[in-house]
């Protein structure tokens, strides 16, 4: 078992954090502070289709991307639960949650509200355009591994989490969201002082 963890604070301006667990050297994560890559992709939500775009939900906040193997295998479908119990946490801190994988669209109709329950959306990449340009693509390239990114409204990557297992990749984006908003809340304005006043 390999692993690696940092973390990055600048100026009390920018944190975050960035932990990686995997097991041998099956695929790799964009390094934190790198742009995250645009796209557009064909998705599902409750069901339904639309075209995600992450500059357009970028624009509302932070977004975070998790990658996933296939859809209705176990372990996929227990961390698209866990992230549908999380989402009113994450809506508290306004960040937006998209899955992504490789399975075609009407795969992804079900899984978006038999797994997701309808809560957040899943994506669809069967050529893997972007999965390989987030360096989530597993070593076979026919699959994407289990990578979960934040990307700042600014376009960067603040925190990737790369693990085989479901268990963490929740939990750890939650607390990195909590510490990425609690660095970019607004600095109270305090009312001029009268002249004079004592």
């Amino acid at each position: 078992m390999k692993s690696r963890s940092s973390g990055c604070l600048k100026g009390g301006l920018y944190a975050a954090a960035m932990l990686m667990v995997c097991a041998g050297p099956a695929w790799a994560a964009l390094d934190v502070g790198v742009n995250a890559p645009d796209f557009s992709a064909p998705a599902a939500h409750a069901g339904k289709a639309f075209t995600f775009s992450l500059n357009k939900a970028l624009k509302k906040g932070p977004v975070v991307l998790y990658f996933y193997p296939e859809a209705f295998t176990n372990g996929c479908t227990i961390e698209a639960k866990s992230f549908a119990d999380a989402m009113p946490k994450f809506k508290a801190l306004g960040a937006t949650v998209v899955g992504m994988s490789h399975d075609a669209m009407p795969i992804l109709k079900r899984f978006s509200v038999e797994a997701c329950h309808s809560k957040f959306s899943v994506a669809s990449d069967p050529a893997m355009d972007t999965i390989k340009k987030y360096d989530a693509a597993l070593w076979q390239g026919d699959q994407a591994g289990r990578i979960t990114y934040i990307i700042s409204p600014g376009h960067k990557v603040v925190y990737a989490y790369a693990s085989d297992s479901p268990d963490q990749h929740v939990e750890l984006a939650l607390k990195a969201l909590e510490t990425w908003k609690a660095a970019h809340a607004p600095i109270a304005a305090h009312p001029p002082s009268k002249a004079g006043s004592r």
